[in-house]
């Protein structure tokens, strides 16, 4: 009789939530658990939350740790897949060149591994969701920042040292806005949730008047991009036309993207998508104004399917290919 494949374990780390997932072979998710990241505590005590989110992920599903497969932690940032380094995570404080698989490998005697989470979320709509089946994909999340994983000929593709699909650091504008890595015109300095943020606020303190400015408690620094939505569905002009903006950056983005890639797909989550047509809308228009005709009339833009997810299915999904390989 053969003997059954062990379950492995997800990890999404987030920058304000670690979410822990067992998933049996198949796909099927036998317990998942939330906790807070709290990262202003510093990497050391956000690892042994994630040690402890692995255990009681474990226990909830019935299992012991010799039973598991290994393990994989989706996080966000600039991945060294080869070292096993998170080079640098920009929501979370101080982590810097943190060799966490092997931290975790060295305590639960387990295979470890890392990948970027916007790659994982890939992997895991290629895999289980809206990109099922097809063979060639860009997953891209518009949130407070920009994030890309990329499926070709059927796998994900890292790079050469695990650094690929940074998306939103394609540089849309030259000498545009700053981006929060340093550089200037990135995509995510123009078409994220922060984006939007800042450019209503900007205008707001310029004397322009806008009902976003009463949704924020007429506090300038509480104007955020859900600030922006609300104001723009409501009809406020300036929001509607700071969305427009947006929008138009995120079409030249996609437009690239098609242009260079060819993809099949493009699915396209966070939390800055869900605001629908009113952003959807001009950034296909966009879109279809600065892409090649052939390649913009066989990609297919959808909404993904495993939404928030995503990136713990693909966490597990990384092992059990890298558990296949090795």
């Amino acid at each position: 009789m053969a003997r059954s494949k062990p379950p492995v374990v997800g990890v999404d780390l987030g920058g304000t939530k670690i979410i822990t997932g067992v998933f049996a072979h198949d796909g099927t998710m036998l317990s998942r658990i939330y906790c807070l990241t709290l990262g202003e505590e510093g990497p050391a005590r956000v690892i042994e939350r994630i040690k402890a989110s692995i255990d009681q992920a474990i226990d909830k599903a019935g299992l012991q740790r010799n039973q598991i497969g290994g393990i994989c932690v989706a996080a966000p940032g600039p991945i060294d897949t080869n070292r096993g380094l998170i080079i640098q995570a920009p929501n979370l404080p101080r982590w810097r060149n943190i060799p966490l698989p092997a931290l975790i490998a060295e305590d639960f005697k387990l295979p470890a591994f890392l990948v970027n989470d916007a790659d994982a979320a890939a992997l895991g709509e290629h895999s289980y969701g809206a990109g099922r089946g097809i063979g060639n994909l860009i997953y891209i999340t518009v949130s407070t920042g920009i994030g890309g994983g990329m499926i070709i000929n059927g796998e994900l593709y890292n790079g050469i040292d695990g650094c690929a699909a940074e998306i939103g650091h394609m540089i849309i504008m030259i000498d545009g806005p700053i981006c929060k890595c340093g550089r200037r015109g990135c995509f995510e300095a123009l078409a994220s949730g922060t984006a939007i943020g800042r450019m209503a606020r900007e205008r707001v303190a310029l004397g322009e008047k806008s009902i976003v400015f009463d949704l924020a408690g007429c506090i300038l620094e509480n104007i955020r991009s859900e600030t922006v939505a609300e104001a723009a569905r409501k009809g406020d002009l300036l929001a509607l036309d700071v969305v427009h903006a947006a929008a138009r950056y995120l079409g030249i983005g996609l437009a690239n993207l098609v242009n260079l890639m060819n993809p099949q797909m493009i699915i396209i989550g966070g939390g800055v998508s869900k605001m629908g047509a009113m952003l959807m809308g001009p950034a296909r228009k966009s879109m279809k104004e600065h892409a090649f005709k052939l390649p913009m009339s066989t990609v297919h833009i959808v909404k993904p399917a495993l939404g928030t997810d995503a990136g713990l299915i693909g966490a597990a999904e990384y092992v059990l290919h890298k558990r296949m390989i090795v």
